[in-house]
């Protein structure tokens, strides 16, 4: 069993996915196959956009997202039902998949995302 404490950064990502001057996703990977990401998204972002390019241009994103938002305010939608949910500071949310979002007002959203290790879906 390993006690050592792990311990990634995310001005040291492993991965980054850069929207230009719409913000960017860092991604952080631990041994043990947990990842992070901090995500910021600027004013005028939008999934369709600035992300699903970079994901190979599906319907709506594929995955699920758990996470916190630190600043902003994110809505998402649902794209089979069309419902909308804002996500704001203080917000601990969970994100099924089939969705796509943009930010709402003038302000940075800056969200920190949580992904366990593959074994633990």
């Amino acid at each position: 069993m390993d006690t050592a404490i792990e311990i990634r950064r995310f001005d040291a990502p492993d991965e980054s996915l850069d929207m230009k001057e719409r913000g960017g996703i860092d991604i952080v990977k631990l041994s043990g196959g947990a990842s992070g990401m901090h995500a910021v998204f600027e004013p005028g972002w939008t999934w369709e956009a600035d992300e699903k390019p970079l994901l190979g241009s599906p319907d709506s994103c594929p995955m699920r997202h758990i996470g916190y938002c630190l600043s902003g305010r994110l809505v998402v939608r649902m794209v089979d039902t069309g419902a909308e949910t804002p996500i704001t500071p203080g917000d601990f949310f969970e994100i099924p998949p089939g969705h796509d979002a943009y930010v709402d007002g003038a302000e940075r959203v800056e969200l920190v995302l949580f992904e366990p290790p593959e074994h633990a879906h």
